[in-house]
């Protein structure tokens, strides 16, 4: 007899929760683990996340809900990472449990901080997982559409084509549509920078920046994000597929991004901190638009936007000088 699959997802915040919830529609048990044991208790008492997604029910039944990290990697033979990349390095030191022979999907969009890697190739070079069981879970697809179950596309990367269709099947349903890419850095650099895009977006609305100019932006930032893709891994991909472009105009455009409404709000005046205090949510954006900015320094694909927000969050520069002198570089 096959032996059934086992899914845990590690990480509480949105994504984290509206993957769940796409598991619980074909699985009769989802492993889930999450730092807070409040939270933990919460969706026992009350069936659902207290900090995000809230309107999203869940059978208890189904979830096999933990605070330890090695009980969740011992629990499944598919984790899916959906704790923020900044957290990440800090997350996995607490494993004693091992990595050995488990499948690890990425739903991280961003770099880890302490390596300069992207998600991948951090859990491949930092505890030899082959790349054959990594694999990429991207958009274009925000949590809160999820949660109020509209029709959604994912794009689910892996160079084992057979281990992206099976997370592709195990993620679908009647409002969750699944491709599969063979792209598996491609799609996690442009998951990456979207993000950095978007907070160029929220930064020009700040500003007061209207809808023709943010045509112009997010038409260069697609351009942009080829250049710098094809620099750190060159293979024949299709920009305009949805798991780049999709994504960038997603995040770039949606009510729902929280790194367009970061940078709205410094482009409005907030301070960094200000800004990630008053959203008490992680903008994966500020993060990545430093290492994608010293990333280029090596790769050199001309990143004006990049470079742009970069010198705005970390060199504390004037939006508006910064944009008036981005928007003469744009086409």
């Amino acid at each position: 007899m096959e032996k059934k699959l086992k899914f845990a997802v590690l990480g509480g915040g949105s994504w984290a929760t509206a993957i769940v919830k796409m598991l619980t529609e074909n699985l009769n048990e989802v492993g889930w683990y999450m730092r807070s044991v409040y939270a933990i208790e919460h969706l026992k008492r009350q069936q659902h996340n207290p900090n995000y997604l809230s309107s999203v029910e869940f059978k208890i039944d189904q979830l096999k809900l933990t605070n330890d990290i090695n009980e969740a990697v011992e629990y499944a033979d598919y984790l899916i990472f959906a704790i923020p990349s900044a957290f990440l390095h800090t997350e996995l030191q607490k494993l004693t449990a091992s990595l050995k022979d488990k499948v690890i999907f990425s739903a991280i969009k961003g770099i880890v901080p302490e390596t300069g890697l992207i998600v991948g190739e951090h859990f491949h070079d930092t505890y030899n997982i082959d790349f054959n069981n990594i694999g990429v879970i991207t958009g274009p697809c925000h949590a809160e559409e999820v949660a109020l179950e509209r029709l959604s596309y994912l794009t689910i990367a892996s160079n084992d084509e057979q281990k992206a269709t099976i997370m592709a099947n195990h993620l679908s349903s009647d409002y969750i549509k699944c491709k599969t890419s063979d792209d598996i850095i491609g799609t996690e650099y442009a998951a990456v920078l979207k993000n950095i895009y978007a907070v160029a977006a929220g930064i020009a609305h700040g500003l007061g920046y209207g809808d023709n100019f943010q045509s112009v932006l997010m038409s260069n930032a697609i351009r942009e994000m080829k250049r710098f893709i094809k620099k750190v891994h060159k293979m024949k991909r299709n920009i305009n597929n949805s798991a780049y472009l999709g994504d960038l105009l997603v995040t770039g455009y949606s009510i729902f991004s929280r790194n367009r409404m970061f940078g709205n709000m410094i482009g409005k005046g907030y301070t960094v901190k200000s800004a990630q205090m008053e959203m008490n949510m992680i903008a994966e954006g500020y993060y990545a638009a430093k290492t994608a900015y010293d990333l280029d320094a090596t790769a050199e694909a001309r990143t004006p936007i990049i470079d742009a927000v970069h010198d705005i969050l970390y060199e504390n520069k004037n939006p508006k000088k910064v944009f008036k002198k981005l928007a003469d570089k744009l086409d």
